[in-house]
């Protein structure tokens, strides 16, 4: 057999020093098919736009287009230009279908308990109720008596009140009703309801002792990638630990957490449209006071 390399040990021609070269254009042909379907994602376009957007020349940017509508990720409709494709919406179902909530949240509820030393929940609306998903327990030793497959009210925990934040204010005051045998905290209807409406302005919701004595939390929602509440998490411990003040600066982190994961579930950070609610009474005040009452 002919050897590839001559004398002075050059490559052959069309031997290996070819390969890193195809390798790059091949990814750069990738990267820019992917750039084509960034650019439609943001609503049909024509070819010539779509020129323009990628610092194309139009033949480059039909031979991409046309290789994506071959395989159906894009579609074309003559007079409206190019779309996204349905491959993209069966791949969107799969990956949904995929995603596991508790694997995907893991590593970022224990990131949590332990920056915080605290203990890190989990949890889901299931019929009217919070079902605690997951639990990682802090570092303190508090026994904090929650279990994961449990079911809590949803009025009177932070779990409940992050996962409710998006709802109008008729299912608030249903829940609250719903649950009044349930509250260890008296307080008013009207009360509670200026407590979520601070709660929902900042975005996250405080448990004051209202489930368990001597214990607080704040709680956070998670969204899908339609922008949906589907989950929330906490972060729970003693009375002792959990001053207003610390509190307030562990709902940046329980914030900024909950983000995360939700960005692992698809979500960009488009919120949907937020249902009618009656106008916002004000800040909230008394034993269940907002988490805007220090600002």
């Amino acid at each position: 057999m002919r050897s590839r390399r001559n004398a002075g040990g050059a490559e052959h021609p069309g031997g290996r020093g070819e390969e890193p070269q195809r390798a790059r254009l091949g990814s750069q042909t990738l990267l820019r098919g992917l750039d084509v379907i960034d650019v439609v994602a943001a609503g049909p376009v024509k070819l010539g736009d779509l020129a323009t957007r990628l610092g194309l020349t139009r033949s480059t940017a039909h031979r991409l287009a046309s290789a994506l509508t071959d395989r159906r990720y894009l579609s074309f409709v003559p007079h409206s230009g190019y779309s996204l494709g349905p491959k993209l919406l069966e791949l969107g179902f799969r990956v949904r279908d995929e995603l596991d909530l508790p694997r995907v949240a893991a590593p970022h509820l224990e990131r949590l308990a332990l920056l915080t030393e605290d203990t890190v929940h989990l949890g889901v609306l299931d019929h009217g109720h919070v079902l605690y998903l997951d639990k990682v327990p802090g570092r303190r030793r508090i026994n904090i008596s929650s279990r994961i497959g449990e079911l809590q009210p949803v009025t009177c925990t932070g779990l409940g009140k992050a996962l409710i934040l998006d709802l109008d204010e008729d299912a608030w005051i249903e829940l609250f009703r719903s649950e009044r045998k349930a509250r260890r905290v008296d307080i008013s209807q009207h009360e509670w309801l200026e407590t979520m409406r601070g709660y929902l302005r900042a975005g996250y919701a405080f448990d004051l002792e209202e489930n368990e004595d001597q214990i607080r939390c704040v709680a956070a929602p998670i969204r899908d990638v339609a922008g949906r509440t589907i989950a929330a998490i906490s972060v729970s411990s003693a009375a002792q630990y959990m001053s207003d003040q610390r509190m307030q600066t562990l709902s940046r982190e329980v914030l900024n957490t909950a983000q995360r994961i939700s960005e692992d579930l698809g979500w960009t950070g488009r919120h949907p449209a937020a249902p009618s609610r009656a106008a916002d009474g004000g800040k909230a005040h008394g034993r269940l006071r907002g988490p805007d009452r220090s600002r």
